[in-house]
């Protein structure tokens, strides 16, 4: 499979036969995803793979009694169902045979201090971390390369960010601990069960503009 035919053959997989992911197979699609370009290549990331189907199930249950806690302190009702009822979606990774949980590290932003120093206000220096936010795109370049990898590979993904409310119960079950990490995104990885199909994508010419 060549990378054109795995970009658009990769799809958001959300049911996995149950069928064993070997490992050598998850270390290789891992070393894909730290091939990403990282700026200053700074390499913030870590991978944390979970293949153990009742922790998976355990933190599927945190992510669910978190929902269940946040909940109970909405008053509008509106907006409370419109928080837990996505709730399947956020952990329908439950029935994969592998979860991977993607950790993102400090980066130093070039620029930052800098700013600081040249007496721009602290508004506007901060923009830099949250805008363009380049330690978070190095981690999206990796998980990339990571889905790819696995679709060349005969498996399916899922990018997920909906759980992270939960992050730091989720961190503290599994027992990771490494300074200045948090988790980023986790994704399922597994064979794909059923019919996989993808929404419609926009028109290249609506997104598309070219500078002459």
């Amino acid at each position: 499979m060549n990378i054109l035919d795995a970009i658009y053959q990769r799809h958001s997989i959300r049911k996995y036969k149950v069928q064993d992911v070997p490992t050598e197979d998850i270390k290789e699609i891992i070393k894909a995803a730290t091939y990403a370009p990282s700026g200053k290549n700074s390499q913030n990331w870590h991978f944390v793979v979970v293949k153990n189907k009742d922790k998976i199930e355990r933190i599927a249950q945190i992510i669910e009694e978190k929902n269940e806690a946040i909940a109970k302190k909405i008053k509008d009702e509106d907006r409370k169902k419109s928080f837990t009822k996505f709730l399947k979606f956020t952990t329908h990774f439950r029935n994969a045979q592998v979860l991977i949980l993607v950790y993102a590290g400090e980066y130093p932003v070039t620029g930052y201090n800098e700013l600081l120093e040249s007496g721009v206000p602290h508004e506007k220096t901060h923009e830099l971390l949250l805008k363009p936010s380049p330690g978070i795109q190095n981690i999206g370049a990796s998980i990339q390369n990571l889905m790819l990898a696995a679709t060349s590979m005969g498996y399916g993904t899922c990018w997920m960010t909906s759980q992270n409310y939960a992050a730091e119960e989720i961190t503290d079950y599994i027992g990771f601990d490494k300074e200045g990490y948090f988790l980023a995104t986790i994704t399922p990885l597994g064979v794909p069960e059923g019919e996989v199909k993808s929404p419609p994508r926009k028109p290249v010419e609506e997104v598309l503009t070219i500078v002459e």
